[in-house]
């Protein structure tokens, strides 16, 4: 549920949870008021830190990285590498404990590696397309599986 801000019409934002304890991050931006709203405020799926490995295959290129954090719709990908905006890929990556995924996606940003030194976590991040019913429904069961362990007792 979304709160009003004191001064405002507009829903507050829920604020960023960063820690050593991954927590979901999810924010409460009604569609069409994203203008002036940063990468996190934009999400509308909650994310989980994981680590896990992905192979990426493009057109003409191969790319063996890690996972470093999963949402329904996409994950982020960490690579001093990334590959353009808009590129196409195979993504093949195994969760812990499940059947693994053989998905598409799509490159959706990227955070380069900066020459000055000032980017700790370089990578892209991927949109899943093309996602079908059953591979869908495998994905968020892995995710609510993530979410249920790592709630607070």
């Amino acid at each position: 549920m979304a709160t009003m801000s004191k001064d405002s019409k507009e829903p507050a934002v829920a604020p960023v949870v960063e820690g050593p304890d991954p927590k979901p991050i999810r924010d409460s931006v009604p569609p069409g008021s994203l203008r002036g709203r940063t990468q996190d405020e934009r999400r509308s799926h909650d994310r989980f830190d994981v680590e896990w490995a992905v192979d990426c295959i493009a057109e003409d290129t191969f790319l063996y990285a890690s996972i470093t954090n999963i949402s329904a719709m996409g994950i982020f990908v960490k690579t001093t590498d990334p590959l353009a905006v808009g590129t196409g890929l195979v993504l093949t990556f195994a969760p812990p404990g499940y059947e693994p995924f053989k998905l598409e996606g799509v490159v959706a940003w990227i955070n380069p590696v900066r020459a000055n030194g000032d980017n700790p976590n370089p990578g892209m991040g991927l949109r899943f397309v093309n996602l079908q019913p059953d591979d869908r429904e495998r994905l968020v069961e892995v995710i609510r599986t993530i979410a249920y362990v790592r709630e607070p007792a």
